[in-house]
């Protein structure tokens, strides 16, 4: 599509004109070409503005943000203290818990070396019983075989005196020919075993 010229272009308004929306001059009070926040001619409604937009924003952070936060920091500050004294409170309760345990377990220790110490006396003591008991049949027993030792040698040294004159008998007997004496062989043979 093409506009031309005629109805693309407002005219611009003369000067001195007054604009029917606000009523108001155009370029009224204004230096031409100036950024309005740098017009020097409103420089002094802009600082009082300034200054009250300042100062109620200065009370507002007074009045209303900063005691919000003076609040908030004091009730931060006071669930600190309050942790950090429970806090010391559990770890006194867990200092004497594991004192206590401690405590319980050296007792534990010192009566099972009490409940060791007895334990190893008592079968000490009854294998000391166990062997004296054992010691004391063994030396019966011996006793017994020696007994029984002594009266096999006295009935082989009698058999052996016995036997010894029948030797003694049946050699005089071969040699010298004849019946000998037993008498003399008996006293012969007695001598000669002392």
């Amino acid at each position: 599509m093409y506009v031309t010229p005629g109805y693309a272009e407002e005219a611009a308004p003369a000067e001195g004109e007054v604009h029917t929306e606000v009523g108001v001059e155009h370029d009224a009070g204004h230096a031409k070409g100036v950024f309005p926040p740098f017009d020097g001619t409103t420089f002094a409604s802009q600082l009082l503005w300034l200054a009250i937009t300042f100062g109620l924003f200065y009370l507002f952070l007074k009045n209303v943000v900063l005691p919000r936060i003076g609040n908030i920091l004091e009730v931060r500050r006071d669930r600190i203290a309050q942790d950090l004294d429970q806090a010391a409170l559990l770890k006194s309760e867990a200092d004497a818990a594991i004192a206590a345990y401690e405590q319980e377990l050296a007792e534990a220790r010192s009566k099972a070396n009490a409940i060791g110490q007895q334990a190893r006396d008592s079968a000490k003591a009854d294998a000391d019983a166990a062997r004296k008991a054992v010691e004391a049949g063994l030396e019966s027993k011996l006793g017994e075989a020696e007994e029984r030792i002594a009266s096999i040698k006295a009935a082989a040294m009698r058999e052996v005196g016995a036997i010894a004159e029948d030797t003694a008998t049946a050699i005089v007997q071969q040699l010298v020919g004849g019946k000998p004496d037993k008498a003399s062989i008996a006293a012969a043979v007695k001598a000669a075993g002392e």
